[in-house]
């Protein structure tokens, strides 16, 4: 049996929700972002980011400078004590303007490529992990996953809350609160 894992959405639920992230000048933490990330790791969780990046297949940039953000969010982290298990991106979109990124994918949220994959390379187990999101799509990809699912009101999370009925196993205010509750739960499945 695997270790169990935490999934983050990036943007709205560990960084800055900036509309199309584009460079490494825009990203910014969440306040308590680190710590609960640390607390996860702490706990034994694997952490990993899952994130749907349609703006490489937009043209907004490129894969090699989502590189470079991603390496400084890592670095960011790893200076308040914080770890990434692992980044998994899905750059595709159905209808991006850049061919080679247009399809139907089986990583892009809600699909739960991205969960999946994470789950074998890393031998997670995935009935005991818990994806994290601002958005109904990250917590569809962790239900199919067949994790348990927490929405934050940050980023998107208060709009979605204001829309009506939530499909989610706890709602939290921010990342900080949606730890907490992982790990009053861990170990509760």
């Amino acid at each position: 049996m695997g270790r169990p894992a935490v999934f983050l959405d990036r943007d709205g639920t560990l960084v800055r929700e900036v509309d199309y992230l584009r460079s490494v000048r825009e990203l910014r933490l969440l306040p308590g972002a680190a710590r609960a990330v640390r607390r996860l790791n702490d706990a034994g969780f694997a952490v990993i980011v899952a994130t749907n990046q349609s703006g490489v297949a937009r043209g907004l940039l490129t894969e090699e400078a989502l590189a470079q953000i991603h390496g400084a969010l890592a670095a960011r982290l790893a200076r308040r004590g914080a770890h990434l298990a692992g980044i998994y991106y899905c750059p595709h979109h159905p209808a991006a303007p850049l061919t080679q990124y247009r399809r139907r994918c089986r990583c892009r949220k809600p699909a739960p490529g991205m969960l999946l994959r994470a789950a074998r390379d890393l031998d997670l187990d995935l009935p005991r992990s818990f994806a994290i999101g601002d958005a109904e799509r990250d917590l569809e990809a962790g239900r199919r996953a067949g994790c348990r699912v927490v929405l934050v009101r940050t980023g998107y999370g208060t709009a979605v809350c204001s829309r009506g009925e939530v499909r989610a196993d706890h709602v939290a205010d921010d990342l900080c609160a949606a730890v907490a509750w992982v790990l009053s739960q861990a170990g509760r499945r």
